[in-house]
This record gives structure tokens, sequence and C-alpha cells, in this order.
């Protein structure tokens, strides 16, 4: 089982000038320290407005940075939102494949609609389209990546000339996809796609033993038919983390930001009332707190042996990768680096005892599966040569015009001198 580590930048109120930047820096240092202990992935969303709630408006730029210091952790974008009103297809493609040279083809590349009225009516997102503005346009984003030149669409919700998307990525044909999901039918809906599931659910692993038979059923049936070029079979499921030698001590650390982050989720995403630039979330938290549930072992919070239990749990039952939310409420810095360094040295190697094994076992089976899944997919037609029109740059037009201009005078004024001599009522004819 992999594991990773998520990013969503949460900074609960009081704030200072400085504690953004103080944020951000934290976070790369627990980044870089991450890369030198093993872990698999870091994921950064793509969220805006939602203050306290997510800082990270520009994840592509942070991964970016993350990039240069950091040499085998895979950089998830987590998600990009997918819909034009956020990002226009060619410039994810863009960015994507930066990214991917500058980090090695490191880059796995999340998706999702968003759903937070905020996020949707701030970038005049209908939220009733936003299902099919993300599938338009994470098909063209892939083909993007992989056909030289685009040959051009006229869709639904984007619509673009032929153009050579460029830089082309790393990884071909482009890298793993994966799409952000909350609930069983989203799960259902990656499957058929024949991409990655983001479980960005909090579930028990009894329950994610049924999400894992579902998805895996979907992806060897002929419902697969892959939205890109090729077939990332992975699923991925949430839970806290905060570890320590001591179990009340792992819940003083990191109870209460995992509190918090599902109360400012919720604020969000369900049952809040918000006003920019005023609404205290973490004010609100803190007197809804003391009706919440305590968060212990069973949400990746506490000793050693009962974090490896927990996290046994989704092992047995198939899930591919455990993301960690770590950097939630008012979680400190050093807490989390030394749960990264115990962690580390205590848990991780029992389950990376096996992994390669395991991961050769698995592609084996699916082998056959996913090259029947792509053979389904039906691809866009290649540009034919004859049909790729020329692009005159503005200067030629324009030099073309002028010389139009001065053809089209000179043709007047010659007929200006010519018109005396030719009309017989003309006073130079008389």
């Amino acid at each position: 089982m992999k594991f990773g580590l998520l990013y969503e930048m949460q900074l609960p109120r009081p704030w200072t000038d400085r504690s953004d930047y103080q944020q951000i820096h934290e976070a790369i240092d627990e980044i870089e320290l991450a890369d030198e202990l093993g872990f698999d992935y870091i994921w950064a969303n793509e969220h805006h407005f939602l203050e306290e709630y997510s800082h990270s408006s520009a994840p592509e730029v942070f991964l970016g940075f993350c990039a240069r210091n950091t040499k085998k952790i895979r950089l998830g974008h987590a998600v990009v939102l997918s819909p034009p009103g956020y990002n226009q297809p060619a410039r994810v493609a863009e960015r994507i494949g930066t990214l991917d040279l500058i980090s090695d083809g490191r880059v796995d590349f999340g998706t999702g609609e968003s759903s937070s009225r905020m996020e949707l009516e701030g970038y005049g997102v209908d939220p009733v389209e936003k299902k099919e503005m993300w599938a338009e346009c994470t098909e063209q984003t892939a083909n993007m990546m992989v056909m030289s030149p685009y040959p051009g669409f006229d869709g639904k919700f984007f619509s673009m000339p032929p153009r050579n998307v460029i830089p082309k990525p790393l990884q071909k044909p482009h890298p793993p996809i994966w799409v952000a999901c909350s609930r069983r039918e989203t799960i259902h809906a990656a499957a058929r796609h024949g991409i990655g599931a983001l479980a960005f659910a909090f579930v028990d692993p009894a329950e994610a033993a049924k999400w894992v038979t579902e998805y895996y059923d979907i992806i060897k049936s002929e419902e697969c038919i892959p939205i890109g070029h090729s077939v990332n079979a992975n699923i991925a499921m949430c839970t806290g983390f905060s570890v320590h030698e001591d179990e009340e001590e792992a819940k003083r650390r990191g109870g209460e930001g995992f509190q918090y982050f599902g109360y400012s989720l919720g604020h969000y995403y369900v049952y809040g009332h918000h006003k920019p630039g005023e609404t205290n979330i973490w004010e609100r938290f803190k007197r809804a707190q003391p009706e919440m549930e305590e968060v212990g072992a069973g949400r990746g919070v506490g000793t050693p042996e009962q974090v490896k239990a927990h996290l046994q749990r989704f092992s047995d039952v198939g899930v591919d990768q455990v993301i960690f939310i770590q950097q939630s409420g008012k979680n400190q810095h050093t807490h989390i680096c030394e749960s990264l360094d115990l962690f580390a040295a205590e848990v991780m190697p029992h389950f990376k005892a096996n992994e390669e094994e395991r991961e050769a076992k698995k592609m084996a089976d699916l082998a056959p599966y996913i090259e029947a899944a792509l053979l389904r997919k039906k691809r866009m037609e290649p540009l034919r040569a004859e049909d790729n029109p020329a692009v005159v740059a503005y200067g030629r037009t324009i030099l073309q015009a002028d010389q139009d201009s001065t053809v089209k005078s000179t043709h007047h004024a010659a007929a200006d001198i010519m018109t005396p001599l030719n009309d017989p009522v003309s006073p130079a004819a008389e």
C-alpha cells in the first residue's frame, strides 16, 4: 500500500501578515522530509475563496517549487478544477506537461468538478452542467497531451481551433489521471472512465471494501471505456494522521485538527453561511467542538501500533493508497514532522516489505482487462495534413491589407484621371 499527504493549506483565523508565508514554507519543509522518508505522494488541492478551509488556489505553482528539491515523491494535483470557467483545457495541458518535465515525470493529474457554491458562483460555473463540463474538458485535455497537432474541437462547453499544445509531458501517453470522489456513485464513474478514484470521504474499512470491490469489478467489465489514453486502476482513501508513542499525546496533537477539517468542510459544502472576509470559521468551530466525537485510532490518530492496525484493515480490503490529512486546523509543524518520522520508522516498513511484488501481481492480473478497455475507447481522429489550416500572422495580414489598400487607391486615382476624358458631359469634354 502507498502513502500520500494531502495539502489543503488550511489556515484558521486569526491571521497575521505572514500567516500564508509561514504556512507555505512549513508545508514545503514537510514535503521535502516526506520525500527523504519514503512517502509516495503529495496531493495539493485547487480551491478558491474558501477562507480558513483551503488557501491552495495555485497548486501548480506550489508543486513546481516542490519538484525542485524532491527526488522520488510523486506530485499530485488533487485536483485541477476541470470546468472551463476555472481552467481552459489547453492551459491545463500546458501546466501538467511543464510540471511533468520539471519533476522528471512524477506528476499525477487529479481532476474534479468542484461543488462549493463559493467557487462555482465565484467563477460563473453552472452547477447543473458541471459534470458534463468535467467529462468534456478532461477528455480533451488528455487528447491535447497526446496529439500533435490537436485537431481542434467544437463542443458544448469548450471550443478551439487546431493547435499543437506544448510542451508534451515526459510520461507517455500522459500522466495518470484521477478524479475526486465523495460518493459511491463517483467511485463507479471513475472506474467507468478508467481513472483513479481519489475518495475524499471518510469511510470505515468495511465500507471501503465495498467501494474497492465495485470499483475493480467495473474496471474489469465492458463498462470501462477510458476517458484518457491509458488506464489508471487505483483507489485511494483518506484518513487523519497523528502518531506518537503516547496515545493521549497523539490525540492532543492531531485530534482537534481533524475535527476542524470536518467542520470547515461542512461549513462550505453542507450547512454553512459565509460572508467573504468576515466570517470566522475557527470561532464557530470552537463553539461547536464540545459536541463533537473524540478522534482516535480509528481515524489514524494514535500510537504506531494502533495506526498500523488501522491501516492494515484498509490494506486487507485492497485499498491502493491511503492519503493522510495531517495539515489541518492548527496542527503544529513540529508535531507533523515528528509524526512523519515516527511513522516512517515504525509503521511504513510493515507495508512496504512486499509492495513491489503486490503491485506487479496486480498489474499482471489487470493487464488483459486494461488492454480490452483501451480497444473500446473511441479515439479522436487525427487531423489530415490537407485539413490543417495555415494561420497567417497578424503582421502579414496587416501588410497585405495595406498593399490591397494601396492598389485600390491607385486604381481609384487612375479612374478619377480618366473620367474627365471619357465623360461627354464633363467640362473638359466640352
